[in-house]
């Protein structure tokens, strides 16, 4: 037995918004989407959008939240807590697209940056600010 991939999912404030913002500023393309859930892909990447759209939350009494201000986990406060890493074969190319598209993360260099553990890569964000991480190995396996 072996595993064989990982799909991530991010949590969004709006499945509908974050869609067009994947398509429209990511280059992906929809695969499913319905109330709430939405799967996109580009090449051989898929993500798994999520809608953490509770606002319930902000009408309770905050003596309520005590410590533990999630019960149902799709309270709004949740979007934009995630991170994913993406592999990509032409990284520099692709800091190039995201870079017109204005979605590369404000700390960026400029360029792909080299890593110690061998690999070039650069930060995004989404609609939500979740972290995207595109990255392409460039020592070792």
């Amino acid at each position: 037995m072996r595993l064989t991939s990982t799909v991530p999912a991010l949590p969004v404030t709006d499945v509908v918004r974050a869609v067009a913002f994947y398509a429209d500023r990511l280059g992906f393309v929809a695969r499913h989407q319905d109330e709430g859930f939405a799967i996109v892909v580009r090449d051989a990447a898929e993500l798994h959008l999520w809608e953490a759209g509770d606002t319930g939350w902000r009408l309770r009494d905050p003596a309520d939240l005590g410590d533990c201000p999630v019960r149902t986990g799709a309270e709004d406060f949740i979007a934009g807590t995630a991170s994913c890493r993406i592999a990509a074969d032409e990284v520099d190319t692709l800091h190039d697209e995201l870079a017109a598209a204005g979605v590369l993360h404000p700390t960026d260099s400029g360029s792909p940056d080299d890593t110690d553990w061998g690999t070039r890569e650069f930060a995004a964000l989404d609609l939500d600010n979740n972290l995207l991480t595109f990255f392409a190995r460039v020592l070792g396996p």
